[in-house]
């Protein structure tokens, strides 16, 4: 974990927003303007920008998605895990720091709530954010020996069926053996900041984000063995798509991009090259994230404070 970066004299901020959402249109103005009143640069998609009705005279930088988060010091992403996931796309070759402001359901990604929007814009002109790396996936798509599609995930990369009445036929491998066979509907295989999307949904196991490790989730597998597992993080996994199954299959990646998988291909899964930077301004348990987020019941916890002890006199307390 490391401390933000002080950059050049210049601080540029980069804001995405779900535009959609009148709420995020309401707290990004208000984002805009107190940044810029510190005289901080905050830089904006162009067609976001005429969503938000602002224009360059308003004291914004307008860009277009290339190169839009060059020389920034942290891009504020304004709605919900999927905003967050768009905005990972955009930043993920420069490494640039996401700070979510979460306006969606659940929003595990995000670091602050709306209601917290004035104190997040005191704790990004003043610097008070650390930064954590999160563990990605590259993923590879070969059909025969060529290579016909590269892509990576912050979430997780599914294999699934492409049609509603076929059932997918795959055979799963670890580290170049292989594991499996299965009829399916699909495998997840998914990273620690993942565990509580796709793979939760999918019956696998939520994993704390300190662990480094893969996780695979096979979708409704008609086979004895189809338990989700966990997989040291440098394993590379491979789902081949058999020669004969009926019809074709799609990867998903993170739920926003695809590519075709006719029967025959190969996918490969391993460890991302680069990570995913979040900006975090507390040091909140992972625990406490999860309790608030599916709003957990803990009634009746004591901890270890209300441990039952032995009082002087041998009595207990």
């Amino acid at each position: 974990m490391s401390t933000g970066d002080h950059g050049s004299a210049v601080r540029r901020i980069l804001l995405l927003a779900h535009t959609g959402r009148d709420e995020a249109v309401v707290v990004a103005r208000k984002v805009i303007s107190a940044l810029g009143d510190q005289a901080l640069v905050v830089r904006v998609l162009a067609d976001e920008a005429a969503e938000l009705g602002l224009s360059a005279s308003d004291g914004v930088e307008l860009v277009d998605e290339n190169g839009a988060a060059d020389g920034v010091e942290l891009a504020v992403v304004i709605g919900g895990d999927g905003t967050i996931l768009r905005a990972a796309e955009l930043t993920h070759s420069t490494g640039t720091p996401l700070l979510g402001v979460n306006l969606g359901h659940v929003g595990f990604l995000a670091e602050a709530e709306s209601e917290d929007v004035e104190a997040t814009i005191e704790a990004i002109v003043e610097r008070r954010y650390t930064v954590e790396d999160r563990l990605t996936i590259d993923v590879a798509v070969y059909q025969g020996k060529e290579l016909v599609s590269s892509t990576w995930a912050l979430n997780e990369a599914s294999v699934e069926k492409a049609a509603r009445q076929r059932m997918l036929e795959v055979v799963f491998e670890v580290d170049g053996r292989p594991l499996s066979r299965w009829g399916c509907d699909g495998v997840v295989c998914a990273t620690p900041t993942g565990s509580t999307a796709y793979n939760f949904s999918a019956g696998g196991p939520i994993v704390w984000p300190g662990v480094e490790a893969l996780l695979i989730v096979p979708i409704s597998a008609h086979a004895l063995f189809a338990r989700p597992m966990v997989v040291a993080p440098d394993s590379v996994l491979a789902v081949e798509v058999l020669a004969q199954t009926q019809g074709a299959g799609v990867l998903w990646c993170d739920g926003r991009r695809t590519v075709e998988l006719p029967p025959g291909a190969r996918i490969e899964v391993r460890r991302g090259s680069r990570p995913v930077r979040l900006a975090r301004l507390h040091q909140a348990p992972f625990t406490d994230r999860l309790v608030a987020k599916f709003d957990l019941p803990v009634e009746g916890w004591r901890g270890a404070a209300g441990r039952r002890r032995k009082s002087s006199d041998g009595e207990t307390a």
